[in-house]
């Protein structure tokens, strides 16, 4: 209930019934504030069912619940599940006059299925009066599946960058912008340093437990030809081969035995590394005032990079279709992409001022994915899509061409050959048709 504060005008008139024929009326007014209760209107978007594949861990979940889900003008139901369990229920209840989620959020792989089958609604109409929200319009092209029509809106993401002890920044190439670093840059500025100092500062995540396969798979492979799969033995892979080659006498060798870069960060073993966000948060956290976070370099195609996308979708025989559409509005707020990315540790989808209460090293690596996700040179690569249980074994071809070119020296074109018939095989006998960068296939995605 809401008090309202009004005037209540008491107009005593003396006499009231001699009053009009007695010239000496005495009217007297007399004002009174008083309150008065009044019921407010209540905004009620009902029962909203969400069927989740992130933050399916317990304690996730429960700051999902309490925390990112709380500020809803609903009842939100939380319910996390693996992937196959939400395709599975989704195909299942299809053909249903009414299915049991009003959401689904998960990542971008779960979602081409579900659209061959049907099952989504197009949420055009609603990105149409999202567009304040800042979200990348590359981002908002992968949620359309190669379609005119939007199935799913980005909602959340994490990534891999570069970091940069401040230490280096002395030795930038002339002319550099280090928010817009091209990879040659990358390869003189390890050059400038090995020439000023004697050290090879550059570093990778090359060993057994890092992941090179995602720098080689959403970063320079697509920065130099383009895309991931298609190309991968071209004319144009051969040429990026041979700059890796080029920029690797820079590296330091200790890169095939590294994991997790903040380590090495952290060391100074190295001064410029690539990495996840996640495998370079420390080093940001222990010494926000000693470290920079640089979105990924551009090549010769654009800027390459791997997004980890979450998207969020109404499933067309959702019970409260209007109630999900407002749960994404919800999710988009800027206050609950704060609370996403302090509780989740997912990084905003959305254009948004982060609050003085994150850490200046989140905030670093905020910047820096945001930066690189709105360049107008983006080139999105997404995780491979379509290999099931064999997914496992593109990341072990693309990481065996890298180390028998550049570890072991061998032939670029004869390497490339090899292991291109390696990745067709993988792909025709899984039937995995192309995923972005490379463009839709009819069947197996094509190596040329």
């Amino acid at each position: 209930m809401k008090k309202l504060k009004v005037l209540l005008i008491l107009t005593i008139i003396a006499g009231v019934f001699l009053a009009a024929c007695q010239p000496e009326t005495i009217v007297e007014t007399v004002v009174e504030e008083v309150e008065v209760e009044v019921s407010a209107e209540v905004v009620d978007y009902g029962d909203v069912v969400i069927y989740s594949t992130q933050a399916v861990p317990v304690e996730e979940a429960e700051k999902m619940r309490g925390i990112v889900l709380a500020d809803f003008l609903g009842t939100a139901e939380f319910v996390g599940m693996e992937e196959i369990n939400l395709m599975d229920r989704v195909l299942a209840e299809a053909e249903a006059a009414e299915g049991s989620a009003d959401v689904l959020i998960s990542l971008h792989g779960t979602y081409p299925n579900l659209v061959a089958d049907d099952t989504l609604m197009d949420l055009s109409d609603l990105m149409s009066g999202l567009q304040d929200a800042g979200i990348p319009p590359a981002f908002v092209e992968l949620g359309k599946l190669g379609t005119d029509k939007q199935y799913y809106i980005p909602v959340m993401q994490a990534t891999y960058i570069f970091a940069a002890n401040k230490a280096a920044l002395d030795y930038l190439p002339d002319g550099a912008d280090i928010d817009a670093l091209t990879w040659e840059d990358i390869r003189d500025w390890g050059k400038n340093i090995f020439e000023a100092t004697g050290e090879k500062k550059l570093g990778f995540p090359a060993g057994d437990g890092g992941l090179m396969h995602r720098f080689l798979e959403g970063y320079i492979y697509p920065s130099y030809t383009g895309g991931m799969v298609s190309e991968f033995r071209g004319d144009k892979a051969a040429a990026m081969f041979e700059f890796v080659n080029d920029m690797w006498q820079y590296v330091n060798p200790q890169s095939v035995t590294y994991s997790f870069m903040q380590e090495q960060l952290l060391s100074e073993e190295v001064w410029v590394a690539f990495d996840h966000t996640a495998r370079l948060i420390n080093a940001f956290k222990e010494k926000p005032e000693d470290f920079i976070a640089l979105p990924a370099p551009t090549g010769p195609e654009g800027l390459g990079f791997m997004p980890v996308i979450v998207g969020i979708a109404v499933p067309k025989n959702a019970p409260n279709p209007e109630g999900a559409k407002e749960m994404i509005k919800y999710m988009l707020q800027d206050q609950t992409q704060v609370h996403i990315l302090r509780e989740i540790g997912f990084f905003p989808a959305t254009s948004i001022d982060f609050p003085g209460f994150i850490s200046a090293g989140v905030k670093a690596e905020g910047d820096a994915v945001a930066k690189q996700a709105a360049s107008p040179d983006a080139i999105p690569s997404l995780l491979p899509v379509g290999l099931g249980e064999r997914g496992g074994e593109i990341n072990k071809i693309f990481r065996d061409a890298f180390t028998s070119i550049v570890i072991d020296g061998g032939d670029i074109t004869t390497v490339l050959a090899a292991e291109g018939a390696n990745l067709e095989t993988l792909l025709i006998e899984t039937g995995a048709p192309c995923w972005p960068p490379d463009a839709p296939s009819e069947g197996a995605c094509p190596v040329h």
